[in-house]
């Protein structure tokens, strides 16, 4: 049962807490730009750029951040 809890965050270089902190990081700032691209919608004048800002910071984020091992591909799922 802990394997579940452990597997994917391993992949990815994190202990359970580390993945957990990077992922309500993330999870976060989807949610505030998602908020922001609603109102955006209604007034297009407010948050011209925040959308496309917070997607191009996360994914340098999780580019730089990638476990680097050698033949690691952590987008690939553990057999």
């Amino acid at each position: 049962m802990m394997k579940l809890f452990t597997e994917h965050p391993a992949t990815v270089g994190e202990t359970y807490f580390e993945h957990m902190g990077v992922a309500f990081g993330f999870g976060g700032r989807l949610m505030l730009s998602g908020i922001a691209c609603l109102l955006h919608g209604i007034f297009p004048f407010l948050f011209v750029k925040t959308g496309s800002e917070a997607v191009d910071e996360l994914h340098e984020r999780m580019l730089t951040h990638r476990d680097c091992r050698p033949g690691h591909d952590p987008m690939m799922p553990a057999e």
